[in-house]
């Protein structure tokens, strides 16, 4: 009873699961905004894009990605890197027009 109470513990205050875009706009240390490269594999960040219950809005622009949520997306020299994946991500994101960030 104590290991499955410990497990399950350790699995909500674990920084890494789903959902964890946290209200400063930072995940794994790296901040959720600047350029980002998509790649198939060695990503920081797997990925899946949803039209609904986003853990991060992102908008699309193509200069100043300052902004919590504004990704300008680059072939080389990102800030991070990310994969889209169906399943298993480290975090959702829907994309949007307008009012990026966190929801």
């Amino acid at each position: 009873m104590k290991v499955i109470l410990f497990l399950m513990i350790s699995v909500m205050m674990s920084p890494l699961h789903a959902g964890s875009v946290g209200s400063d706009c930072k995940i794994k240390g790296k901040k959720m905004s600047g350029k980002v490269q998509i790649v198939s594999s060695f990503a920081d960040f797997k990925v899946q894009i949803v039209n609904s219950f986003p853990d991060l809005k992102v908008q699309q622009v193509t200069s100043f990605p300052n902004d919590c949520g504004k990704w300008q997306f680059v072939e080389s020299f990102p800030d991070f890197k990310i994969q889209i994946v169906n399943s298993f991500p480290d975090f959702k994101i829907q994309y949007v027009n307008s009012f990026p960030g966190v929801p």
